[in-house]
């Protein structure tokens, strides 16, 4: 029994590899581009949404920080 497997094991793989094709052939089903597309505009609003409130709001760590200078050596 090496390289074969019990039947009833068998079966189940082949309902796990069917129910994934199905996933699949699920997301191609027509009109689910569309809804593929609406997902993706709400994120990129969301994050653009996130990208104005940080460029509106001063910067912590901004530019007119002091560094600390080191010593010329010569």
């Amino acid at each position: 029994m090496d390289g074969e497997l019990d039947p009833r094991e068998a079966a189940r793989i082949r309902r796990r590899d069917r129910d994934a094709a199905a996933e699949q052939r699920e997301l191609m089903r027509p009109g689910m581009g569309k809804v593929f597309k609406q997902i993706q505009d709400t994120l990129k609003r969301e994050a653009d949404a996130v990208d104005a409130e940080r460029a509106a709001r001063p910067s912590s760590s901004g530019g007119n920080r002091r560094t600390r200078s080191t010593p010329s050596k010569g």
